[in-house]
């Protein structure tokens, strides 16, 4: 069975065409990859953004802002939604 629409992905590489975008793509990657690793270990988890936020002790909207990138979040939040996920946060300095 097929989707209908285009995937994110292949916006995506049209939209990297463009060297503004581009740039700041860029720029804030490392702030998409995290949102993305949280999303997928919720949905891994079967577990809905309601769920996460009563683990991590904070509002649905909170974990809603963070997963659409409308949120920048402590470090400390960042830590806690992890544990919350039964993982560990890492950071890497490249």
């Amino acid at each position: 069975m097929s989707k209908a629409g285009i995937s994110f992905e292949e916006v995506k590489k049209d939209m990297l065409k463009d060297k503004e975008f581009k740039t700041e793509y860029e720029r804030l990657e490392s702030r998409y990859e995290a949102i993305e690793q949280i999303v997928r270990a919720r949905k891994e988890q079967n577990m809905t953004q309601e769920e996460l936020a009563k683990r991590v002790g904070t509002q649905k909207s909170n974990i809603s802002r963070l997963e659409s990138g409308n949120y920048n979040p402590s470090l400390d939040f960042l830590v806690k939604v992890a544990e919350s996920l039964g993982k560990h946060l890492s950071i890497h300095l490249t």
